[in-house]
Formats: C-alpha cells, sequence, structure tokens
C-alpha cells in the first residue's frame, strides 16, 4: 500500500511558475512509475507526465516544454515544476503511482492516487 499527498498549489498569474510535491508513504516507492495527472472543471482528468525507475521521463504534449517532472527515491518524494503557466492549466493536479511498465498515460493504469491539489492560473 502507497500513501501519497500532493501539496504546492496555488494561485498563479499567467506566465508564472508553481513547483508541485508529492510525497510517499509505503514500500518500495523507488519501484513504482510516479505521474501526474490533471482535472479541470468540467473535463475528464488527463495525463501531464510521468517518471519512471530510470528517471525516463515522458509529457503530454499540453505541457511539454514547460513542466518537468522529477522523483528523490532517497525522500520518496515526486515533484512537478511549472513554468509559463496558462489559465488553461487551471485544474486539480494529482499525483498517481503505478507498477505497470506500459499504458502509463491512462489513468486506470495506475493504482495509487493522492487527494490532489488545486492549481488556478489567472489572466
Amino acid at each position: 500500500q502507497l500513501q501519497l499527498a500532493e501539496s504546492g498549489g496555488g494561485v498563479v498569474q499567467a506566465g508564472g511558475s508553481l513547483r508541485l510535491s508529492c510525497a510517499a508513504s509505503g514500500p518500495a516507492f523507488k519501484n513504482f512509475v510516479m505521474g501526474w495527472f490533471r482535472q479541470a472543471p468540467g473535463k475528464a482528468r488527463e495525463f501531464v507526465a510521468r517518471i519512471n525507475w530510470n528517471y525516463v521521463d515522458i509529457y503530454s504534449i499540453a505541457v511539454e516544454g514547460r513542466f518537468s517532472i522529477s522523483r528523490d527515491n532517497a525522500k520518496n518524494t515526486v515533484d512537478l515544476q511549472m513554468l509559463t503557466l496558462k489559465p488553461e492549466d487551471t485544474a486539480v493536479y494529482y499525483c498517481a503511482a503505478s507498477r505497470r511498465v506500459d499504458y502509463l498515460k491512462e489513468e486506470w493504469a495506475y493504482d495509487y492516487w493522492g487527494q490532489g491539489t488545486q492549481v488556478t492560473v489567472s489572466s
């Protein structure tokens, strides 16, 4: 069982930056692929980024070049650095953990989820 808790959300102006953090408690954090998803009002939850055991990262087209995911296996944390934020980045951001090696842009591939943290980008 892995428990995840996000922090770092808030309100920022367009063009600004935020850093989200996800703290994991439980065994074998380093064995999980860690992902970030987001859900905007009235929309389905969507993939943002993920990082695997070997620190290989993948991003959605919407955030590539602006967001950066990183992990610290010694501290059991995974962060999402968000730069040049846009109003369309407004959403609840969720941290998730998966034991899978494939389909890692899909919600159903993830076994554990945090409660989410709100990010609001004003224009």
